[in-house]
């Protein structure tokens, strides 16, 4: 609307004015009429100098600013003011029309309810199309289509709108390319705006910048759609153990069903293996919503987390995502060390007898000395006691330490266990007891700095002088964890953890450190609130105390039925934790872990020798199976950009689950294995933020010298690329003196002056 007022007032489309330079094209008439004209302006003046009796001073110098601005603008017509500008010759330079191929071009926002494609249909389908037929008039139109890469087309016709991804910078790399060397006055882009590749387009807009090759954009689609559901993200690990509940956040965002309850389902394979209920806030507002879901059946599962299809919506596709987790059907060993016989190691023993994921390692000290083992996996297996080498602790995924004093440890045994979180990556666990913490002399230890909590280096052991009888409840930040999930739903288990018995703790509160997080709170009998479990992250791992002795009451309290899964779902939960992402001596990760069949799929490996070393000299090999059962061998080199790094690459072909195991050896001496999965298939992508995106087009268009359009005004488009001033141009004269605002302008001036007159009374 405001180019058309524009144009139809001055005669010219706004992109002249912006591209030409401004000029008086003087003659000497222009001079001899100028002359006439000041001559007419100091007659005017001194006319109004002797207007009548009844005249007012203010009312003399409104009438003559009048008359001489009427004189004015008639001296500026006579000095004949043009606008110069270069326009590109008739069918002398190319014009490259990129248009969006991909899926998102299939919603129907455009035009109401009609397809963004339609568009395209509408405007580029024929010769007789309106904007192909404006720029085929002037230009030599060469048409590209693109998504995930860039083509030529014959027409739109042959377009399918089916591309699973849009990179715009790859698809402007690539026709800058193939038109090298030709006459290009500009390229057109026409796209919703949505890329969806993760490459920035820094480079590729410095590279049309130096070449001067001006990118007029058009945007289709909605900038808001009217009602639409999204699942923005989930958060979920890549590797769980076999059976794990998993406490997933996901973000819903929406517009036109605020206040709207709806559910979101977990499946696992079309089966649901977990729902929660949602309300809508207010539109644009995120909610977040904490579902919980069990991961049941082992190998690569593909979960999905699903909202219905509400009435009206504009995009049912994005209320989907899906994500690819690796179960695990493996028995993580951990090594519990306890000092004394007491009920909390036999209870949490029993807890997890069940639990074929979970191998407890027990070494319990019976006198100086001697120990008694339980469920070691040889005869030997730390007959010696607690592990004297790295090599030997770092066999374990996991490690808690009972009520076992400092000293009953080398210093070496002290650093090795500092070492087992920070490098190897395990998790520690320390329970409380009258030899623990600050009790049992972990004072100024390796240990001691592992730990979530600051023990005095000045504290020697001692015994416990306090006896706190604690209620215990989950915080804030361990209501969203999945360790305090002891019942069957996060409701359930929030209501559960009041009703449980007290529990006691024999160790002397102590501060926090800084990196700690409190998952539950103990109340005692004054009302005082102290951390009874907490955690922070050290190194490469994580390590964890929990400071209750007596957390076998939930289990043997008299308010405890027989049937109560409590203690067992607590100490499970605790445990899957414990070793939950430890790394193993070779670790995998494809990068993405969702591809399209033909994209490439990087393999990073770490690989350390069994005392947790970087090794730059091992030999790496993936081995890749397909989804037809076919296999495929991948080296990977040694990156060079960081100690253990090696990557490699292979291309998927078909789409399906591949499985990517990762082998390494030194000397012909194995180091490990570990096995990872990517996902092919058809991506979703397209259809998550469906708006139109209106910033990076408009930074593209500003950036390279072209101009940002809609539907709307897109009619222009044509003619402001004649005058980008590239490729093969002419130079041309345009003259303002005959626009329709200068008519305009002195027409309002000569009755504004006649219309003061009459209204002050003058004749």
């Amino acid at each position: 609307m405001f180019e058309r007022l524009f144009q139809a007032l001055f005669s010219y489309r706004p992109v002249v004015f912006q591209e030409g330079d401004f000029r008086f094209d003087v003659t000497t008439a222009s001079f001899v009429a100028a002359g006439i004209a000041a001559v007419i302006m100091a007659a005017a003046a001194f006319t109004y100098r002797s207007v009548g009796a009844n005249g007012r001073p203010r009312d003399r110098v409104v009438l003559t600013i009048l008359r001489m601005a009427a004189l004015a603008l008639v001296v500026f017509c006579l000095f004949r003011p043009t606008l110069v500008v270069r326009a590109a010759i008739p069918q002398q330079n190319v014009v490259a029309v990129l248009l969006d191929d991909s899926r998102s071009m299939q919603i129907a926002d455009w035009n109401g309810t009609q397809p963004r494609a339609e568009f395209l249909r509408q405007q580029f389908a024929a010769d007789s199309s309106p904007l192909l037929k404006a720029l085929s008039d002037r230009f030599l139109v060469r048409v590209f289509r693109f998504s995930s890469t860039a083509g030529r087309v014959g027409s739109v016709k042959d377009m399918s709108f089916g591309g699973s991804q849009t990179k715009i910078g790859a698809a402007l790399d690539g026709v800058r390319d193939e038109l090298a060397g030709l006459p290009v006055a500009g390229v057109v882009l026409v796209t919703d705006g949505a890329d969806t590749s993760e490459d920035s387009l820094t480079n590729t807009l410095l590279n049309l910048k130096a070449e001067k090759l001006p990118i007029f954009t058009v945007g289709i689609g909605s900038a808001r759609l009217p009602r639409d559901v999204q699942i923005d993200r989930v958060s979920t690990p890549r590797s769980v153990l076999k059976g794990a509940s998993l406490l997933v956040d996901a973000v819903i965002t929406q517009s036109g069903y605020t206040g709207q309850s709806v559910t979101l389902d977990v499946e696992d394979d079309g089966r649901i293996v977990g729902s929660q209920k949602v309300q809508f806030p207010a539109d644009g507002s995120p909610a977040t919503v904490r579902v919980r879901a069990t991961a049941a059946e082992p190998g690569p599962r593909m979960f999905s987390f699903k909202v219905a299809p509400q009435e009206g919506e504009v995009v049912p596709q994005n209320n989907v995502r899906s994500t690819l987790i690796d179960v695990r059907d493996t028995r993580e060993k951990i090594l519990y060390f306890e000092g004394e016989p007491r009920s909390e190691m036999k209870f949490l023993r029993r807890a997890v007898a069940d639990d074929k994921n979970l191998q407890i390692v027990t070494l319990q000290r019976t006198a100086d000395n001697k120990f008694l083992r339980l469920d070691v996996d040889t005869p030997d297996e730390l007959l010696g006691g607690f592990p004297k080498t790295r090599d030997e602790l770092f066999a374990f995924n996991g490690l808690i330490l009972g009520s076992i004093e400092a000293a009953a440890f080398s210093a070496d045994q002290l650093q090795m266990i500092a070492d087992f979180v920070d490098r190897r990556g395990g998790g520690l666990l320390m329970l409380g007891g009258a030899r623990s913490f600050a009790e049992g002399g972990y004072g100024g230890t390796p240990v001691a700095d592992a730990l979530p909590l600051v023990i005095d280096p000045r504290t020697r052991a001692s015994e416990p002088t306090t006896f706190e009888r604690l209620k215990v409840l989950p915080t804030r930040a361990g209501q969203a964890h999945a360790v305090t999930q002891i019942a069957g739903t996060e409701g359930a288990s929030a209501a559960r953890w009041p009703d449980l018995p007290q529990v006691t703790s024999i160790n002397a509160p102590l501060p926090l450190k800084p990196a700690a997080t409190v998952l539950l709170n103990g109340t005692d009998e004054r009302q005082r609130s102290v951390p009874v479990l907490l955690w922070q992250p050290y190194g490469r791992g994580k390590a964890i105390g929990f400071l209750a002795q007596d957390s076998w009451e939930w289990q043997m309290h008299a308010s405890i039925t027989l049937e109560d899964q409590t203690h067992e779902n607590f100490w499970r939960q605790m445990l899957r934790w414990l070793v939950t992402d430890v790394p193993s001596p070779v670790a995998a990760i494809l990068t993405p872990d969702r591809v399209e069949p033909g994209e490439a799929v990087t393999i990073e490996a770490s690989v350390v020798d069994p005392s947790w070393v970087d090794l730059n000299d091992a030999r790496v090999m993936a081995r890749v199976t397909r989804p037809g059962g076919s296999t495929l061998d991948v080296p990977l080199q040694w990156t060079g950009q960081r100690d253990g790094q090696y990557r490699g690459t292979f291309v998927s072909t078909v789409p399906g689950a591949y499985e990517v195991a990762v082998d390494a050896d030194r000397d012909a001496k194995p180091i490990g294995t570990d096995v990872a999965y990517v996902q092919a298939g058809a991506g979703d992508a397209e259809f998550f933020d469906p708006t139109m995106h209106e910033a990076p087009l408009r930074r593209i268009a500003e950036e390279t010298g072209g101009r940002f359009y809609t539907a709307e005004n897109v009619a222009g488009v044509a003619e402001d690329v004649s005058y980008a001033g590239r490729g093969v141009t002419s130079v041309e004269q345009r003259e303002l003196w005959n626009m329709p605002i200068v008519l305009i302008m002195l027409v309002g001036l000569v009755c504004a002056e006649w219309g003061y007159r009459r209204a002050v009374g003058l004749s």
